[in-house]
């Protein structure tokens, strides 16, 4: 009888559901003519990335603890836990063709790469688009 009771009464209790990665927003983005300001919320810093000569911001997208920005020379990536502006170089009529970003990754899609960015090591990847993949 107090094993059913003990059942019941803990069908009873309200259940929160709660997710283990779940990701706050800590990273915000202030977009100035010749630079890039990531507030990271997160260490209380503010970081920034200037623009090269002639370089301009083509895209960006902010997730909640990484961000990218793709330029016309470069993809830049900043994560709140690294700490940091990480670049790496556009290829020569290299075009971007999709960017997502999202908790401390981004991936960005570009007409001869993948790159990937992981906001935790501040580290950038990277592999070769294949012609047979491409619609």
């Amino acid at each position: 009888m107090k094993s059913r009771m003990l059942s019941l009464l803990l069908c009873l209790l309200p259940v929160a559901v709660v997710q283990a990665d779940e990701v706050e927003r800590v990273l915000f983005l202030v977009i100035e003519s010749s630079e890039v300001i990531a507030s990271n919320t997160r260490s209380g810093t503010f970081e920034s990335v200037k623009l090269k000569a002639k370089e301009h911001i083509e895209a960006h997208e902010t997730g909640n603890a990484v961000a990218v920005i793709v330029t016309n020379q470069r993809f830049v990536a900043y994560g709140v836990i690294a700490g940091g502006w990480q670049s790496i170089r556009r290829e020569a009529g290299e075009k971007t063709e999709a960017i997502q970003v999202e908790d401390y990754s981004a991936t960005v899609l570009t007409s001869k790469r993948i790159l990937s960015f992981y906001g935790r090591t501040g580290a950038w990847n990277q592999v070769p688009r294949r012609l047979q993949f491409r619609r």
